[in-house]
C-alpha cells in the first residue's frame, strides 16, 4: 500500500513538473493566495518583504511561488510575472 501511494505521488508530481502540463487545460488556476503572492513578487518585493505584507512565513511564499511555477510551467519568478501578465492572472 505505502508503495503504491509512494508510486502514484513520484508519478503526479513528474507529470505537474513537465512543462507543457500547466499549457495543456487554457489559463492556469491559481489560488487567490498565489496571486497575492504573485502580484508582489511583480512588484520587485523580495521574499521577506512578500512574507511580511501577507503575514506568513518566508517559507511559505517560497512554497507559493513555487506551486505557481508549476502550474504556469515556468522555470524562474520573472517568467512566472511574464506569463501571469500574459494569461492575464494579475494587472
Amino acid at each position: 500500500m505505502v508503495f503504491a501511494a509512494a508510486t502514484f505521488s513520484a508519478l503526479r508530481l513528474e507529470q505537474l513538473t513537465r512543462p507543457d502540463f500547466a499549457r495543456t487545460e487554457g489559463p492556469a488556476r491559481l489560488t487567490p493566495r498565489e496571486i497575492a503572492v504573485l502580484r508582489l513578487i511583480s512588484t520587485g518585493a523580495r521574499h521577506r518583504e512578500v512574507a511580511k505584507a501577507l503575514q506568513i512565513g518566508e517559507e511559505t511564499v517560497r512554497s507559493h511561488l513555487k506551486k505557481v511555477q508549476i502550474k504556469l510551467g515556468v522555470r524562474n519568478r520573472a517568467h512566472a510575472v511574464a506569463e501571469a501578465l500574459r494569461q492575464n492572472l494579475i494587472p
